[in-house]
């Protein structure tokens, strides 16, 4: 059988990244750029300023991955490409390039969901993984529990109605003086402090037990650190990210186990940036230890954004027939389960 090789582009925030990747499981080469120094000082990320860096480095990093790989334009079978969701300008570059290489090479242009990537980035690490399984995909701009019932076929059971974990991450690290990003950091210096120094609310949304919520909580935080210094009563920083970082973990734990229950599945798959987080992991291999649940997760490299996974993703949907025109377009908005053909 004929190898198939996908170079795949990810360009959906503030990573400019490229990717080859070998019959849909084995990563050639996974080139990364990117700007999290740039837009620290802006505490967080400026679209028009991205999109420059992305036209700067998107070249550079599609030429260094084929290198890395050992192989040429003309080697390959298709092209992978993010086009939603994510900041338009930013994804109107990768798309771009994408379609450039697959107008010039005669090779199928393959659009690919963001979130898929991030849900198929475990594939690359696990062998053994395949749907069904439940995923709980936790980001920056999302939190979805998510049926995965084959491959590129999904079911949202359960979302955040206002916040995103990871949202919420970096407003509180930002009140708390720690800047951007603020997961990394709240995670750092969540190992110094006590997780039950201060109770924060676990919210539960009344007409559906599998959705988040995180605003009331990322309130809650700000209102204690306001009222210690009105009061002008010191507070611990470590004390305040441990004891908000195990409300967040509690609630992502609670919910996936108990959606993963109710549909009788036995495998749980992290995905996104924040799955990299040590508590939360730590907090899920205790529970699927405890209830004989196996579970998966990438390694940090693959949790936050990268275009390995997005070639990957893209594999999938090649094998499926599902290929695109030139004429595809960016998706800043573009819902898990929705297909563009």
């Amino acid at each position: 059988m004929k190898d198939n090789l996908i170079l795949a582009v990810e360009s959906s925030c503030d990573e400019t990244a490229a990717a080859v990747v070998k019959n849909g499981r084995q990563v050639l080469s996974n080139v990364i750029s990117t700007q999290i120094a740039l837009h620290a000082q802006f505490g967080g990320v400026v679209p028009e300023i991205a999109s420059r860096k992305h036209i700067e480095k998107i070249n550079q990093v599609i030429r260094q991955a084929l290198a890395e790989a050992e192989i040429t334009l003309d080697d390959l079978d298709g092209i992978a490409v993010t086009y939603g969701p994510g900041l338009v300008g930013p994804l109107l570059v990768g798309l771009s390039a994408a379609k450039a290489i697959a107008f010039a090479k005669d090779i199928p242009l393959i659009g690919v969901h963001h979130i898929e990537g991030h849900i198929s980035a475990n594939y690359i690490e696990h062998e053994d993984l395949k749907p069904p399984f439940m995923s709980l995909v936790v980001s920056g701009g999302h939190t979805h529990l998510v049926y995965v019932k084959d491959y590129g076929v999904y079911e949202i059971i359960g979302f955040t109605r206002d916040d995103a974990a990871g949202e919420a991450f970096d407003k509180v690290a930002r009140a708390i003086g720690l800047g951007y990003p603020g997961g990394p950091k709240i995670d750092k210096l969540s190992k110094e402090g006590n997780p039950e120094a201060i109770h924060f609310p676990r919210a539960k949304v009344a007409d559906s037990k599998y959705d988040f919520s995180f605003s009331g909580l990322k309130s809650a935080v700000l209102n204690y650190i306001n009222s210690c210094e009105m009061k002008q009563q010191p507070y611990h920083q470590a004390d305040v990210a441990a004891s908000f970082q195990k409300a967040v973990t509690d609630v992502l734990v609670d919910n996936t186990m108990e959606a993963l229950k109710d549909l009788g599945l036995k495998e749980i798959v992290l995905a996104g940036g924040v799955a990299s987080n040590s508590s939360l992991r730590e907090a899920f291999v205790k529970r699927c230890d405890a209830e004989q649940v196996r579970l998966y997760y990438p390694s940090p490299v693959f949790c936050t954004d990268n275009a390995a996974m997005i070639g990957v993703a893209g594999y999938y949907e090649f094998q499926k027939g599902i290929t695109h025109g030139l004429d595809l377009n960016a998706v800043p908005n573009l819902k898990l389960g929705q297909k563009v053909i």
